[in-house]
Formats: structure tokens, C-alpha cells, sequence
């Protein structure tokens, strides 16, 4: 009971930050961040246990011409001697003529009371690059003037921090994105600050089912987006002493500017799962072609291992 109430004050807290009318987001936007929120968040790479891959592609308001598409590919491992963790990512995002690429690499330092809880720090650095190509306007008037004809870049240094706490059955966030954008207006040649806090809540003990409950807020300048996210995890016991199998995963996510995701993963192995999300937006006068997202999860388990003893099952997925 102390867990739920804790839950429900969290989710009001959050609520009472929402000061402004929700609207989207203009960061990149990627449904399966569930499953890894190190995108927008450098401090969840502190994974102690495994190599950890992962990569997700999006394709939005599917049959429309240059509509936003995503790439994002991501690796990070553990070192125990240092308590740190290494990353690296690429995040490619092209809407039309506009095409933005992101190399970051990440660092996180994690302290632990290993029986219970962990807190971990983490920093991006990277550039953020973004090139529009004035070639490919198909325009209603054939060479018109108020268009922009030749090939534009742009290449500014880009950041991200954050903060990530982990309990038995609770995590918890903050963050924030493309720091130098700080307080500057967002342009087509510029990346936006965003920041984000969210907290989830976990349960791992039925050896049928794991389950979780997850809020997240997002906000750019006057732009908020609350996000609540439901998912349910089904195992099948072995009778071994590993613990139950992992099968696959189900979950539903919406999102207060009106999108409303469902996602789905399968366990192909007891270290590689692949995701899926269908995206649907129920915004009047907007697009509203359905969105694909596929996922890939590789872990790679470390010999050295030794750290998260909180963790009933060492099979379990890290969340």
C-alpha cells in the first residue's frame, strides 16, 4: 500500500506541472522509449549486467510523401571497477527535404546500496547536424522566388543530462535535451530543449506475469505532452532454478496531445527481443495515417557481474 500511495502522489505531482494546454512534441518521437529511455535520458545506460543493443525505427502517417522518418541505434556497456557506463547512439530523422543526423556519446556514473536501490548520473556530448535540401521542393509554381532552390547545413555541438533512480519496484527520472538550445527558438536549423520527468512503477513477483505502470512529462517551452504508459509482461514457468521463461509483452500508451500507441515485443531468446508499435493520432485536422515502429533488444551478459542483487531473477529484462 505505502508503494501505490507513493505511485498516486508522484501522478499528481505530475498532473499539478502540466500548466498549459497539451500539445505535441517537436523532439524526436519514439513510442518503444518504454523499453529504453536512454535516448532522452543518458543516465539509463547504467545497465550493470550485459552489452546492451538496441535500435528502433519509426515511420510516420504511413502513405504519406515525406513524412517523418526515424532511426535510432544505440550500444552501452558496464564497467564494474569504475561503476560507470559507456554509450554510444546515432539518431537519424528525415521529414521531407530535411534531413538531421545526432552521433552522441554517453557516460554515466552509478552509486548503489546494491540490496535496494541505485542512482545513476549520465552525460551526452555529441553534434547535431541538419542539412535541407532546396532541390527536392516540388513546388506549385515552377521556380518560384519565395523558395529556397540550393542545398543548406548546419553542424552545432549538442548535449544532454540527466538523473535516474532504481528501486525493487520503482523508477524514476529527470532530464534534459539539446542543452545548448536552451532558451533559444526552435528553427528548422535547430534542435529543441526538452525536459523530461517520469516515474515508473514495476512488479516482477508472480511468476506469471510481470507488469508496469509508467507516467512521463514532456515539455518545450510552452508545449506539454503527459504520457501514461500500461504494459503486461507473460512468462510461463520452467520449473528451473533460472526462474520462468519470458514470452512476450503487451501494453497500451497515451499521450494527452491525442495519440493513442499500442505496443507489442516478443522474447525470440532469452537475450533478444524485437517490438512492435502501432501509432494512431485522434488530433481533428491532422494526419491521421497510422504510424510504424519496430524495435530490436541484444543483451550481451557480462562474466564480471556481480551488482544487481535486488533483481529476483537475473534473467528478468532490466526495464
Amino acid at each position: 500500500m505505502k508503494m501505490k500511495g507513493l505511485f498516486i502522489r508522484i501522478f499528481i505531482f505530475l498532473c499539478l506541472l502540466v500548466s498549459t494546454k497539451a500539445y505535441a512534441q517537436t523532439d524526436i518521437s519514439m513510442a518503444t522509449h518504454w523499453y529504453n529511455r536512454a535516448n532522452y535520458n543518458p543516465a539509463s545506460i547504467a545497465r550493470t549486467e550485459y552489452i546492451y543493443l538496441f535500435a528502433n525505427a519509426r515511420r510516420q502517417w504511413e502513405g504519406v510523401a515525406g513524412a517523418p522518418e526515424v532511426l535510432n541505434v544505440q550500444a552501452s556497456g558496464y564497467i564494474h571497477k569504475y561503476h560507470s557506463a559507456i554509450g554510444i547512439s546515432l539518431v537519424s530523422d528525415q521529414i521531407g527535404i530535411s534531413k538531421a543526423l545526432n552521433p552522441m556519446l554517453t557516460y554515466a556514473y552509478r552509486l548503489a546500496r546494491e540490496d535496494s536501490w541505485s542512482l545513476s548520473m549520465g552525460l551526452s556530448a555529441g553534434v547535431f547536424s541538419r542539412s535541407i535540401d532546396g532541390s527536392l521542393y516540388e513546388a506549385v509554381t515552377e521556380n518560384d522566388p519565395a523558395l529556397y532552390y540550393d542545398l543548406e547545413k548546419t553542424l552545432k555541438p549538442d548535449a544532454n543530462f540527466g538523473v535516474e533512480f532504481q528501486s525493487s519496484y520503482f523508477i524514476a527520472g529527470i532530464s534534459s535535451t539539446h542543452l545548448f538550445s536552451i532558451k533559444k527558438d526552435s528553427s528548422l536549423f535547430l534542435n529543441a530543449n526538452h525536459r523530461y520527468g517520469y516515474v515508473i512503477y514495476k512488479n516482477n513477483d508472480s511468476e506469471l506475469i510481470n507488469y508496469s505502470l509508467g507516467l512521463q512529462l514532456v515539455n518545450n517551452y510552452n508545449l506539454t505532452v503527459l504520457e501514461g504508459n500500461a504494459s503486461v509482461r507473460l512468462k510461463r514457468p520452467t520449473g528451473l532454478l533460472p526462474g520462468p521463461k519470458e514470452l512476450f509483452d503487451i501494453g497500451l500508451t497515451y499521450r494527452t496531445s491525442r495519440n493513442l500507441t499500442f505496443l507489442f515485443a516478443v522474447n525470440i531468446s532469452s537475450d533478444f527481443r524485437v517490438g512492435y508499435a502501432y501509432d494512431r493520432t485522434f488530433n481533428v485536422g491532422y494526419n491521421s495515417q497510422p504510424t510504424h515502429e519496430i524495435m530490436l533488444e541484444y543483451r550481451i551478459p557480462s562474466k564480471a557481474a556481480s551488482t544487481c542483487l535486488q533483481c529476483k531473477n537475473a534473467d528478468e529484462w532490466y526495464r
